[in-house]
């Protein structure tokens, strides 16, 4: 915090604003790339949902299937939970990729977020966009700048008393004095938005 107030007064004021910024707990890795896939393109509502009918598959306690459990799961089946054909072609992707050794998830801490990010985006349906979440919410990397997320960029249009979204190389330019803590500014520009956090 007292980083973030030297470097930029916008943003020092956005935090008296709103309080200190709240590290969040990680979850499971695997469960949280499938929560990323459901939730794409969808009000949340709805994907939670279509998660919880898809959960509600692989038993009553609605765990996280297995990538083998998600591997033998049918069309038929994903259509029944409301998964679409795309979607599930991209968890089953993901649960490939698990099965096979192809992406190692325990392995991902000790990696950079540029080796996550390379790591995540060999699954389909997995975007620079998600392997950021990823790296913010799920890592707890400090220094992510999604400047391709439309909330931040609204956020720092708000922020900043632009006359337009920012592009995303003006947005790094905005973020650059925030680094090495780039990812809590980040979540200032979404409170600035009036968004909730992607993760969440």
């Amino acid at each position: 915090m007292r980083h973030l107030r030297r470097v930029d007064a916008v943003l020092g004021r956005l935090i008296d604003e709103c309080g200190p910024y709240p590290p969040r707990s990680p979850g499971d890795p695997y469960e949280a790339l499938i929560r990323s896939i459901m939730f794409q393109q969808l009000a949340g509502a709805a994907a939670s949902a279509i998660l919880g009918r898809l959960l509600g598959l692989y038993g009553a306690d609605e765990r996280y299937p297995t990538p083998e459990k998600l591997l033998g799961t049918t069309d038929e089946q994903f259509r029944a939970a409301g998964v679409s054909r795309q979607k599930a072609s991209y968890l089953r992707d993901l649960a490939q990729h698990l099965q096979d050794g192809s992406l190692d998830l325990g392995a991902l801490p000790a990696s950079d977020d540029t080796e996550v990010i390379e790591q995540l985006t060999v699954v389909r349906g997995v975007g620079v966009w998600t392997a950021q979440m990823f790296l913010m919410f799920q890592l707890g990397r400090l220094d992510v700048l999604p400047v391709e997320d439309l909330g931040v960029r609204r956020g720092m249009q708000v922020a900043y008393g632009l006359e337009e979204s920012p592009s995303p190389a003006e947005a790094t330019a905005i973020g650059a004095p925030w680094s090495p803590y780039r990812s809590v500014g980040a979540w200032y520009m979404w409170r600035a938005a009036d968004i909730r956090t992607p993760g969440t």
